[in-house]
């Protein structure tokens, strides 16, 4: 709903190759093998469980491999690397390495897309304080991730793929509601159809690095989960989460 329908952003032609990483559920690695049969899809994850290979197409390859160690893949090999939501799972000193490597891979020409959430909660009506809960979360959320991963990477996108190489460096940012608050009927329908997504991961996300990291305990971890939950879902704040979507093309030669 987001993006529209669709999966892919850049101008492709016929499409030969394409990576996924971090496949996840395996909807969108799907959804381009289905549309592109004669094209081979690649995804990786180091979590496959989520897929069911019995809903698969022939054309599509999923396989266990880890973000954080080098691209065992040829050089100019991929059309198309799509990167959705892996910013929880790179390391934060991972990343140039990661694009150096995704760059390594695609064919001259091809393209790299990347998506990434900012977990920053941020209010269209500036009413969201640090007094709220929902701030709270997303300042310890920061806190606890900053050890190991890099909190910054959704808004670095663009400089990161720059740095590395890539050209035609396109990025945007799209406000993604909490709840059904905008006065758009399409953001508004995007808010009710996220409501459930952010109560989710307002609890999966935390668990470990509140509790183990931070040292909360799990009392207070509720409590404060139950108050985020509770803003997330006010319409009267107008919550939103930063999405950033980023393009770059390899150089021909």
């Amino acid at each position: 709903m987001v993006f529209d329908g669709r999966s892919i952003f850049p101008p492709m032609g016929a499409l030969r190759r394409v990576l996924d990483c971090g496949f996840g559920t395996g909807l969108w690695a799907f959804q381009v093998a289905w549309e592109n049969p004669r094209c081979e899809v690649i995804g990786i994850d180091v979590s496959p469980h989520h897929y069911n290979p019995d809903e698969s197409v022939e054309n599509l390859y999923l396989n266990v491999d880890n973000l954080n160690m080098p691209l065992q893949f040829h050089s100019n090999h991929f059309d198309l690397v799509n990167s959705r939501l892996v910013a929880g799972g790179i390391d934060r000193n991972r990343w140039q390495g990661y694009m150096r490597d995704i760059l390594r891979c695609l064919r001259g020409g091809g393209w790299c897309q990347m998506v990434e959430i900012d977990l920053n909660a941020q209010s269209d009506n500036g009413t969201l304080t640090d007094g709220h809960a929902l701030r709270q979360w997303s300042d310890k959320y920061r806190q606890a991730m900053s050890q190991f991963k890099n909190a910054e990477a959704p808004r670095r996108l663009g400089h990161w793929m720059r740095h590395a190489g890539f050209t035609d460096v396109e990025e945007r940012m799209i406000p993604l509601p909490m709840c059904a608050w905008s006065d758009s009927q399409r953001e508004f329908d995007i808010g009710a159809a996220n409501q459930e997504n952010v109560r989710l991961l307002l609890g999966s996300l935390a668990l470990y690095p509140f509790t183990e990291l931070l040292g909360m305990t799990i009392t207070e971890f509720h409590v404060l989960v139950a108050q985020a939950r509770a803003e997330a879902s006010n319409p009267a704040l107008k919550p939103y989460f930063r999405l950033y979507v980023c393009v770059g093309r390899k150089p021909r030669r």
